[in-house]
C-alpha cells in the first residue's frame, strides 16, 4: 500500500493530513453508487479516523462533472450540492472527493496553507476545475500559484480511454502558474487489482476516496 501511494510523499512532506483509499479487495462495487459507498464506508471511515478526524468532519461535493468550486468550514460538515471541487483553509476541516476513473487532484499552499481538493474527470477538465480551484485559493485566501503544489492521482488514461484529459489537467497547471504539479502516472484502467474503474467495469463499480485537511492541532500554514 505504501508503495501504491507514493505519489503522496511530496504532500505530506508539506505536513498536511493527505491519503487516498484504492480498491478495497473485499467490495466489488455496485452500478448504484449510493449503494457501493454505503459497502466501503467501514473502509473510507477507518481512513478519516487514521487521519485523526472524525467522519462528521468530511465535507464532499455532488460531484456533476462540472466546474464549480465551493468554500467550506463553517457550520456542520456535508455534502455541497452542485459542485466538483473545494477548498478550505481551516483547521479540523477534512475535504473528501470520490474517484472511479476521473481525476483528483490535490492542492496545497505552502504559505498560506489554504487547501483545494477536487475532482476533474473529462468534462472537469475541459471546465477547467483546476483553473477554479487555484482562483478559488486566490480569492478567499490571497494563494500565489506559485506557491501551491498541485497532485494528480489515478485516473484512467490511453489506450484505456480514448481522452488523455491527464494530459490537458498538467497543461492547465501550467497555465495556472502552479509552483509545482506532479502527476502520479497511474491508470485506473490498466490496473484493475489496486483501482476501481468505472469504464473497465461497465458502472459496475466501487469509489475510491481522496481525502486531504489540516487537522486541529496543526500551526497556521503547516
Amino acid at each position: 500500500m505504501v508503495e501504491l501511494l507514493f505519489f503522496l510523499k511530496r504532500l505530506r512532506e508539506l505536513g498536511v493530513s493527505v491519503d487516498f483509499v484504492p480498491r478495497v479487495p473485499e467490495v466489488a462495487g455496485s452500478l448504484d453508487k449510493a449503494e457501493g459507498l454505503r459497502e466501503l464506508e467501514p473502509w473510507h471511515r477507518k481512513a478519516v479516523e487514521d487521519l485523526g478526524f472524525a467522519w462528521s468532519q468530511m465535507w464532499t461535493a455532488e460531484q456533476v462533472h462540472g466546474g464549480e468550486v465551493a468554500l467550506v468550514g463553517e457550520g456542520a460538515a456535508r455534502m455541497v450540492a452542485g459542485v466538483d471541487g473545494l477548498v478550505t483553509r481551516e483547521r479540523g476541516v477534512l475535504l473528501g472527493i470520490y474517484v472511479a476513473d476521473c481525476g483528483l487532484i490535490w492542492l496545497v499552499d505552502r504559505k498560506t496553507g489554504a487547501l483545494g481538493l477536487l475532482h476533474s474527470g473529462k468534462k472537469g477538465t475541459e471546465a477547467n476545475i483546476l483553473g477554479a480551484g487555484v482562483e478559488a485559493m486566490q480569492r478567499h485566501f490571497g494563494s500565489e500559484p506559485g506557491d501551491i503544489l498541485g497532485v494528480l492521482g489515478p485516473c484512467i488514461r490511453p489506450p484505456h480511454y480514448e481522452v488523455n484529459f491527464a494530459g490537458k489537467v498538467e497543461e492547465q497547471a501550467r497555465e495556472a502558474g502552479l509552483g509545482e504539479f506532479v502527476d502520479c502516472g497511474l491508470c485506473t484502467g490498466a490496473d484493475l487489482d489496486s483501482f476501481y474503474s468505472y469504464l473497465q467495469a461497465r458502472g459496475e463499480t466501487g469509489r475510491m476516496l481522496g481525502l486531504l485537511g489540516w487537522r486541529s492541532s496543526v500551526s497556521e500554514g503547516g
